[in-house]
């Protein structure tokens, strides 16, 4: 029997987790990333405004009912978000701060959940920002970090050098480019590894998180270590392979006996799991757009460093590599849908 709530109580909740997002809240489109507020929330409708264009969009509860229904007719699977028409993408972003409705970014699919998770808050949800990019500006201060002032260095050299014609830089010049890339690099990567720390208490296996300039994912990596030499011999010794085979316990005989043996690999290996995020993809257009921001705030700034920070702007620019193109879905209805 289906017992699926009635989409009244469904929609009941969806206003009242709208109403209840901060007033500076971004939510995110999931397959063109685009952002956008919440403006206003009426009886029938959702009122969202582009944060980039300022354009305005009306969500109506009839669309949300249809994109639910969809959803719910999808055996759990979920409901794949290139079907969505080109401008309904907002509609699975708002529908996704319901707590029974969750986005799967790696698959492209919203997918309804059994039980409602009503111990999910809003400022966890992975397309939800609530850090305005005005916040953000503002708390500009120079960090304690070694990483900081190693690439400020390294800054300063590839302007001073012409990285891209190392042949013509002199050998004195060469070893300071490669100290600081060194540094930069260990630094970068101590930070690094406390910022995964971090991230490994928020991110789950099946949401991945979202930031302005690309998003990450909770991986698994299995690693293994051959136990000592007599382990691995015992265990190979009523297989039929000779410990000639694998004497010296060399990895690559090891494998090519485990190959041809139904012995497991937890027999010979010391196998040990271990968490960690990796990037899924960097965000190039909304660089692009950062940049372009702070462009343009600077241009009408008679600060004495708005100069200096004009220059840097230009470097990086020229860095960001051309934008991917997303194409979404067509229609919420199928053709046996509308027959």
């Amino acid at each position: 029997m289906d017992m699926a709530a009635p989409f009244g109580a469904t929609w009941g909740t969806l206003i009242e987790r709208c109403e209840d997002l901060p007033e500076d809240a971004t939510l995110i489109t999931p397959l063109s990333t685009t952002r956008f507020r919440v403006t206003n929330v009426q009886q029938q409708r959702i009122i969202v405004e582009d944060t980039d264009t300022g354009d305005s969009q009306p969500l109506q509860r009839e669309q949300f009912e249809a994109l639910v229904e969809h959803t719910r007719d999808s055996a759990g699977e979920g409901y794949d978000l290139e079907r969505l028409p080109p401008k309904a993408e907002p509609y699975a972003a708002v529908l996704a701060l319901h707590p029974r409705y969750v986005l799967d970014q790696e698959e492209g699919r919203i997918i309804e959940l059994e039980e409602a998770d009503e111990s999910a808050v809003l400022d966890e949800t992975p397309h939800l920002s609530t850090t305005t990019e005005d916040e953000q500006s503002d708390e500009r201060a120079e960090p304690d970090v070694s990483v900081y002032a190693d690439a400020l260095l390294l800054i300063d050299a590839l302007e001073r050098e012409d990285p891209t014609d190392l042949d013509t830089i002199d050998t004195p010049e060469l070893v300071n480019l490669y100290t600081l890339l060194s540094d930069v690099q260990r630094n970068a990567n101590d930070l690094r590894k406390d910022v995964t720390d971090v991230l490994l208490d928020r991110v789950q296996h099946d949401r991945p998180a979202h930031g302005q300039y690309g998003s990450v994912q909770r991986t698994t990596r299995h690693q293994r270590s051959l136990k000592d030499d007599e382990t691995v011999l015992e265990a190979f010794e009523d297989t039929g392979i000779d410990r000639e085979q694998v004497l010296g316990v060399d990895r690559e005989k090891v494998d090519e006996a485990l190959d041809v043996v139904p012995l497991s690999e937890s027999a010979v290996y010391d196998i040990s799991e271990s968490e960690y995020v990796r990037k899924a993809d960097v965000d190039e257009e909304r660089k692009e757009t950062r940049l372009q921001g702070l462009k343009d705030r600077l241009a009408v700034s008679d600060d004495p460093e708005a100069e200096v920070l004009r220059q840097e702007i230009d470097r990086l620019e020229q860095e960001i590599e051309e934008l991917t193109e997303f194409s979404p879905g067509s229609a919420f209805a199928t053709e046996s849908d509308e027959s």
